[in-house]
């Protein structure tokens, strides 16, 4: 079986350019105009596609923690009512899709509960993103696997016994596992790049991508050369904004250096054939000199 898929016109998988994501998420605000410009800066940068997450506050947001309250730029609200601030609904996400079609660009989410899937049929999104906070509820990888499109399963803070219920339960046909490691920021020596190796042999039929949240854009890139055909991170406008996700997220300029990175990652990486190349023909010419006649 081929390592592969399809989502949207893209075949992902080996052999095959990286699918670079641009995770807006949430570091939006609430706001539709920011969400907008991030959308153009990820066409900019040359991404793939760009991703929201979608919550229903109510059922996502777990009971102990929606009467805490914190700071917000909304002022000291509970958690809950932030969960509110920053979902958007239909009519964001009509402007969302427009503006996204305009640009050139898909565009997809992480669904984090049930109902949130039943919102999202009426897009006509490529794929579905299970974030890793849910690889466990087997319900919301059941319901995402009825809507029969792709599935991309992030694997952060779990073990391979999860990680493999995870995909018994969803399925592994249409589905990428994504390594991950779910510290925002996360410290270079938690990343374990190495995983993505882990997964490939553990799951030969599924393409592997990478969901970094490490600050520097040299781990992706790596991330690429060790095997993962889609990489996922996230976008912001400016790190410095308000916002759990904005520390690990990175900035269009960077962005832009990131997807560089990947596909000069990707053009070197080469067949793995040893050749003497045109190009070298000429210095070999020039400079290869001959040994002396072998006295042994």
């Amino acid at each position: 079986m081929t390592r592969e898929i399809k989502i949207g016109k893209r075949l992902v998988g080996d052999g095959h350019p990286a699918y670079i994501i641009a995770e807006i998420g949430i570091n939006h605000n609430g706001d539709l105009e920011t969400a907008k410009q991030m959308i153009e800066a990820a066409v900019h940068a040359g991404a793939d596609a760009v991703k929201f997450q979608k919550r229903t506050p109510e059922i996502a947001t777990p009971p102990a923690q929606q009467t805490q309250m914190r700071e917000t730029p909304w002022g000291y609200i509970t958690y809950l009512d932030y969960r509110r601030k920053v979902e958007f609904g239909e009519a964001e996400y009509r402007e969302i899709d427009r503006h996204c079609k305009e640009k050139g660009i898909p565009w997809m989410v992480s669904v984090w509960d049930e109902q949130s899937v039943d919102f999202m049929e009426q897009f006509d999104t490529p794929a579905y993103k299970v974030p890793s906070a849910s690889l466990t509820d087997h319900n919301l990888l059941r319901r995402v696997r009825r809507t029969e499109k792709p599935v991309i399963l992030s694997t952060g803070m779990s073990t391979m016994d999860e990680i493999q219920c995870g995909v018994e339960e969803v399925g592994a046909k249409n589905l990428v596992i994504m390594h991950c490691t779910s510290a925002y920021p996360c410290e270079p020596e938690e990343l374990n790049l190495k995983m993505i190796q882990t997964l490939r042999e553990a799951f030969p039929d599924n393409p592997i991508g990478y969901s970094g949240h490490e600050v520097g854009l040299v781990p992706s890139a790596v991330a690429v050369a060790l095997g993962a055909c889609m990489v996922e991170r996230h976008l912001t406008l400016d790190r410095a904004m308000w916002g759990s996700d904005q520390a690990a997220s990175v900035e269009p300029g960077g962005f832009e250096r990131l997807v560089k990175y990947i596909r000069v990652s990707e053009a070197s990486l080469g067949d793995g054939v040893k050749k003497v190349y045109e190009s070298e023909k000429s210095s070999l010419k020039k400079l290869r000199r001959v040994g002396s006649e072998d006295n042994g």
